[in-house]
């Protein structure tokens, strides 16, 4: 069997001695990502970036803190697609530090909450503001989901690891760092979730 590559994917000629001729097997590509892992990545991500946007039309004082925020939710989408462990690290902990701090730290998630019960109460929203953060802590839980799954399928050793908790370190820590520099009426929340 010869294997040899077509537009960047693996193939294998082999003879086929019933009829005679080669027969091209496609091979599946190493480090590729199941596709519901990508397209729950995108969803995750995806949701996410609709509740920076949406947030960001509400109040237009935090839209660069948003815009530059959306940017980590943009590099995971490329870089898990590439089997990173470094996406998918960033991927997992940006969200499990963003919910953590929504549902533990602030009260945000709860109001949403409260706004999605009265829309299915009485069919009316005071506060789509608020409501976004069900929509955004949604959307974080199957982003970890997919990050983890496609992340422990690549059979990772010491060294994936390490990039996937580098991967992690380096979104939060550009989150903190965007939010110092862009969002200064966060900092006080920053100071809670770090008990400083």
């Amino acid at each position: 069997m010869k294997s040899v590559l077509s537009r960047g994917r693996p193939i294998a000629r082999e003879w086929n001695y019933h009829s005679h001729r080669f027969v091209v097997l496609v091979v599946s590509r190493a480090g590729q990502n199941s596709s519901w892992i990508n397209i729950s990545v995108l969803i995750g991500a995806g949701s996410f970036l609709f509740a920076l946007f949406l947030s960001a039309v509400f109040d237009p004082r935090i839209r660069l803190l948003h815009a530059l925020q959306a940017l980590i939710y943009i590099v995971v989408i490329l870089l898990t697609r590439k089997t990173s462990s470094w996406g998918f690290g960033a991927g997992c902990i940006i969200a499990l530090f963003w919910n953590y701090v929504n549902l533990f730290v602030t009260t945000f998630f709860k109001a949403g909450l409260q706004q999605l019960s009265i829309l299915l109460q009485t069919g009316q929203l005071h506060r789509p503001d608020l409501l976004i953060a069900v929509v955004a802590v949604a959307g974080h839980f199957l982003l970890i989901i997919a990050c983890l799954v496609g992340f422990i399928r690549t059979g990772p050793g010491g060294r994936s690891w390490s990039r996937f908790l580098g991967g992690g370190a380096l979104a939060v820590g550009y989150f903190i760092a965007i939010v110092i520099t862009t969002g200064r009426q966060y900092i006080g929340l920053l100071k809670r979730v770090f008990h400083l």
